[in-house]
């Protein structure tokens, strides 16, 4: 599978061969979203909690006489019935992280990385180098039309480069360590460097 390289001024600089098993497959939408939910599930912070019964503050005493009232025998204003009473079964701090397989982890990368390349919304660039200068790098993006872009490096970003994207909205840059499928859905554009390439395809191989 051919696909062109160009530098960050939009030139052509040549091409470059990818991997089909890796960048050639039919993407399947519900092994994206296992691998997505599992990602979500670990994110999530799991701190939501609730009062039970025994934790809000009433008095222990029995409220009313437990017979010629004619209505239910209620010995406790903490009960769940009662407003500002103790919620029954709520939510509790928890961690929502279930298992996911590695190879499965693995193959959801491959298909989020054939979905972008199906899609047409793969970009190779020969680097991703900068003198740290914000406003070079942002005329460079807009002239390339990147609004919602990614860029995965290969094993480190580099300082000059990761400096210069700090303060551009809707770009992002991560190495190749840490490409992940909802960061790679979750953009218009998926920019991967040659070092980037060469790395991912050695990961996932």
């Amino acid at each position: 599978m051919k696909i062109d390289v160009i530098n960050l001024d939009a030139g052509n600089v040549g091409t470059l061969d990818l991997d089909e098993a890796i960048f050639g497959l039919d993407p399947r939408a519900d092994i994206l979203h296992r691998v997505v939910r599992w990602q979500r599930a670990r994110a999530q912070q799991g701190t939501h909690k609730v009062k039970t019964k025994s934790e809000v503050s009433y008095s222990t005493k029995k409220i009313y006489r437990q017979k010629g009232t004619g209505g239910a025998r209620h010995g406790s204003r903490k009960a769940p019935t009662f407003r500002k009473g103790g919620v029954y079964k709520g939510p509790t701090p928890r961690s929502h992280e279930h298992d996911l397989p590695k190879k499965f982890r693995k193959l959801g990368l491959m298909h989020a990385l054939s979905a972008k390349a199906k899609a047409g919304e793969l970009v190779i660039i020969e680097s991703a180098e900068s003198a740290g200068k914000t406003a070079v790098l942002a005329k460079q993006v807009k002239n390339l039309g990147w609004k919602r872009a990614l860029i995965i490096d290969g094993a480190a970003v580099n300082e000059g480069f990761a400096l210069a994207a700090k303060n551009i909205e809707g770009l992002d840059i991560l190495p190749s360590m840490g490409a992940n499928v909802y960061d790679i859905l979750k953009r218009d554009t998926l920019v991967l460097t040659k070092a980037g390439v060469e790395a991912l395809e050695a990961r996932l191989k």
